[in-house]
C-alpha cells in the first residue's frame, strides 16, 4: 500500500506559439519568463501552506502578482526592453490586444489586496484567512453565543486548530476522533472534507459552493465538519503515529489522512466529501468535485434526512 503519492498534480507546460508572438515582436524567452515567475509563486504558496513556513500570505501573492503583471503589461507596451530586444517602431494591434487583457487582469487583482473573494482564481491563490486585512471581516464575524470557539468533548481547542483553518469563518475539527466524538455529543452527523492545501479543485468548492448561503447554513447549523488535510507535513506526536498494513509507519498528519482516506473510501484524489451518522455509517454516496450548487444542496439534505432516520 502506497501513500506517497497523495495527490494528482498535473505539470503544467507553457508553450506559447513562437511564430504568434514573434509576429506581433514579442521575444519568446521574456514573455514566458514573467509568466513562469508567476507561476512559480503557485508552487511555492503550497510549499508554504504545507510546511507552515508563513512566508507567503495572500496579499504577499498577490502584490507579487500584480507588479509580475504590470511589468509584462509595461513590457507589452515597449516601456520595458531586454538587453536582446529589438527596437519596435510602432505598436501593433495584436501587443496592444495582450497588453489590453494582461492591465485588466491586474485590475481584476487588485480588490483582493482588500480581502476580494477573486473566485475566478480561487484555486491559485492562498487561503483568504492567511490575508491580514480583509474589508468588513469584523462585521461579517459572528455575534453572541456562535462567536464562541468550538471547544472539544474534553473542553480543549480541536488538534491542529492553531495552523489549520476552516473557510468563511466555519468552525470544526482537523482530527476524526475528536469530531466524532463531538458529533454524538451533540447529535449531529458529521461533515468529512477530504482535502489538501495543493487542491486547486478544492478551493474552487470552497470559493464557488460553499460560499454560496444555502450551504454555509446548513454547514454550520446542521453538521460537524471535519477537514482531513492530505498533503499537510505537520510531523505529529509518537503517539499519534499510525502503522501500515505492510509495517510502514506514518508519522506526518498528510500521511496518515491520506492512508485513512485510501484503506476506508479506496480513494486518494481531493476533494473527497463523505457525511457520516451514529456508530461511523456512512450515511449517502460520498460526493467530489461538482460545482453545481443545488446539487451539492441536495447532497448535504439527503445525509440530514439520512441521519435522523437513524433514530
Amino acid at each position: 500500500l502506497n501513500v506517497e503519492q497523495q495527490v494528482e498534480r498535473p505539470q503544467l507546460q507553457i508553450r506559447p506559439k513562437r511564430e504568434m508572438l514573434a509576429k506581433y515582436g514579442i521575444p519568446l524567452p521574456e514573455f514566458s519568463r514573467f509568466i513562469e515567475v508567476a507561476l512559480g509563486f503557485k508552487f511555492l504558496s503550497v510549499a508554504d501552506q504545507t510546511y507552515h513556513w508563513g512566508l507567503l500570505d495572500r496579499e504577499i501573492y498577490l502584490a507579487v502578482w500584480i507588479v509580475t503583471f504590470s511589468l509584462l503589461g509595461l513590457y507589452l507596451l515597449g516601456k520595458i526592453k531586454f538587453a536582446h530586444d529589438s527596437d519596435t517602431p510602432y505598436l501593433g494591434v495584436g501587443r496592444l490586444a495582450l497588453a489590453i487583457v494582461t492591465f485588466s487582469f491586474v485590475v481584476y487583482l487588485i480588490p483582493g489586496m482588500w480581502g476580494a473573494p477573486l473566485k475566478g482564481l480561487s484555486g491559485y491563490l492562498p487561503p483568504l484567512h492567511t490575508q491580514d486585512f480583509v474589508i468588513g471581516k469584523e462585521a461579517q464575524a459572528p455575534s453572541g453565543t456562535e462567536a464562541r470557539m468550538l471547544l472539544t468533548v474534553e473542553g480543549q481547542k480541536p488538534k491542529h486548530s492553531d495552523f489549520l483553518h476552516l473557510p468563511h469563518g466555519l468552525e470544526g475539527f482537523f482530527d476524526l476522533k475528536e469530531a466524532e466524538a463531538y458529533a454524538a455529543k451533540v447529535g449531529k452527523p458529521l461533515f468529512i472534507d477530504f482535502t489538501g492545501h495543493g487542491c486547486v479543485n478544492c478551493r474552487e468548492m470552497e470559493a464557488r459552493v460553499w460560499a454560496d448561503p444555502q450551504v454555509l447554513d446548513i454547514l454550520r447549523n446542521d453538521y460537524v465538519i471535519v477537514a482531513l488535510y492530505s498533503d499537510d507535513k505537520k510531523v505529529l506526536p509518537e503517539s499519534d503515529w499510525v502503522t501500515t498494513d505492510a509495517g510502514k509507519v506514518l508519522k506526518s498528519l498528510g500521511k496518515i489522512n491520506s492512508y485513512y482516506a485510501l484503506k476506508t473510501y479506496g480513494v486518494n484524489a481531493q476533494p473527497y466529501y463523505v457525511l457520516q451518522g451514529r456508530n461511523g455509517k456512512q450515511l449517502v454516496p460520498p460526493r467530489g468535485y461538482d460545482l453545481n450548487i443545488d446539487n451539492f444542496v441536495g447532497f448535504l439534505k439527503s445525509g440530514v434526512e439520512a441521519y435522523n432516520a437513524q433514530k
